[in-house]
């Protein structure tokens, strides 16, 4: 079973000017995952990160700063316009990996799942993150090329090419993917 991860496709992520303009393409990328994860059987949970603003769930560099950030019941922490998230299942979460702190494995595991796509922002940070816990727990990880950005180019590709390296993750296309959901 595969499941598909999109992870943090919130308002705030895209106020950051190298993320904004690519929210349109992102958003019809992810889209199309979803729509291919229905049609497959594939599940799909939308990962989405909130804090509370009492600093109970902060971290380390938002306690630093004393800056809080996507404080849950804000607009910051909407998923953006656009994005197909009726009746799809939720998680929050507080830290960059969907896994830490959350039930995340719980529900993989309940639905049998055995390899992630991975989607949204931000590649060098919460989806290398995830993808590295997910190897951690076993599971195999897939890229989706088309459906995932960041706002440091160069750190995701290199995040990328380590983990794709090191974790046999491969980075595929829409299509690829779409095709890799129709055989399984």
């Amino acid at each position: 079973m595969i499941a598909l991860l999109v992870i943090d496709m919130q308002n705030a992520y895209f106020e950051d000017p190298a993320l904004a303009p690519r929210q349109d393409a992102l958003v019809q990328a992810c889209n199309r995952l979803i729509g291919e994860s229905a049609a497959s059987g594939a599940k799909v949970l939308l990962v989405g990160t909130e804090h509370e603003r009492d600093k109970s769930t902060w971290s380390l560099n938002m306690l630093d700063d004393d800056q809080g950030f996507i404080f849950r019941g804000s607009g910051q922490a909407d998923f953006v316009p656009g994005l197909q998230t009726d009746g799809l299942p939720r998680l929050v979460k507080t830290r960059d990996s969907a896994f830490t702190g959350t039930d995340l494995l719980s529900r993989l595991r309940n639905w049998g799942v055995e390899e992630l796509v991975l989607a949204g922002v931000a590649t060098h940070n919460c989806i290398a993150q995830t993808a590295a816990d997910a190897f951690a727990h076993n599971f195999r990880v897939v890229y989706a090329e088309e459906a995932m950005a960041s706002g440091n180019e160069r750190a995701a590709a290199d995040m990328l090419r380590i983990l794709s390296d090191e974790y046999r993750q491969p980075v595929l296309s829409t299509d690829d993917i779409a095709t890799r959901m129709k055989g399984s």
